[in-house]
């Protein structure tokens, strides 16, 4: 026996092309949705139906309806995609909001036991530049970031004063990376990082471990903590071929 699927409501099919076009970044955090009075035009219907539609997708936390502006993608959390290596100063900027970095701390060493472990090298005796960033979105703390970079592999990064932009930014612009390892955990807040995120210690956070290789060789290794309650991350695929 075949079954036939019911044909979606006229309100569904348009949620589900407005809902393609902000998931599929088209419509990027602070695009302005078209018009009640455009999408009837698109859509060919009536406006309870459109209206029925964005105010679904607004119960959904995609888009913020302003009165007499209009409704506008929402970005009511930092969205981070898993599988990239994204840039944490355009991720920011791209929502609209206001960006700044202030370094907190910055020592040039030789690479230290668990420097070594924290790159992935079983040896070596090479210097590594050790920072720690705090980013700030609409001058709220966003994430605290520790960093390695391996100076055998990015010497210029010894003579770089990150002043322009924040390490990581640097880093993507200056040096092609051909590998990265994510790993993703909770953790809570412990009383440095928590005093720097304005949470209270103990706050639950989510924490990605990145590193980045180019040719086998790993060009940094950072820790990003975020506020828990303040980010989410995003996967999208297909399934697999077989």
């Amino acid at each position: 026996m075949v079954s036939i699927a019911e044909p979606l409501p006229r309100y569904a099919e348009i949620r589900r092309a407005l809902e393609e076009k902000i998931l599929s970044g088209e419509w990027p955090p602070g695009h302005r949705v078209p018009s009640e009075h455009d999408l009837v035009a698109q859509f060919g219907c009536s406006r309870m139906t459109v209206n029925k539609a964005i105010s679904a997708l607004a119960a959904a936390g995609l888009v913020v309806r302003r009165r007499r502006s209009g409704s506008f993608v929402a970005a009511p959390k930092s969205q981070e995609t898993v599988l990239e290596v994204h840039d944490i100063k355009a991720e920011i900027t791209g929502s609209g909001r206001a960006y700044r970095y202030v370094i907190l701390d910055r020592e040039r060493r030789r690479a230290r036991p668990e420097d070594l472990a924290r790159l992935g090298a079983a040896r070596g005796s090479f210097d590594v530049e050790a920072l720690t960033v705090l980013h700030f979105a609409d001058e709220r703390p966003f994430v605290h970031e520790r960093r390695l970079i391996n100076l055998a592999v990015v010497p210029a990064a010894a003579r770089e004063a990150f002043a322009a932009s924040p390490p990581g930014t640097w880093l993507l612009e200056q040096i092609p990376w051909t590998e990265a390892e994510h790993i993703i955990r909770a953790e809570n807040a412990g009383a440095d990082v928590a005093h720097h995120l304005a949470i209270a210690r103990g706050a639950a956070c989510l924490v990605v471990v990145r590193r980045t290789f180019q040719a086998g060789a790993t060009i940094t290794a950072v820790t990003l903590t975020y506020p828990g309650e303040r980010h989410q991350l995003v996967a999208r695929f297909s399934p697999a071929t077989r």
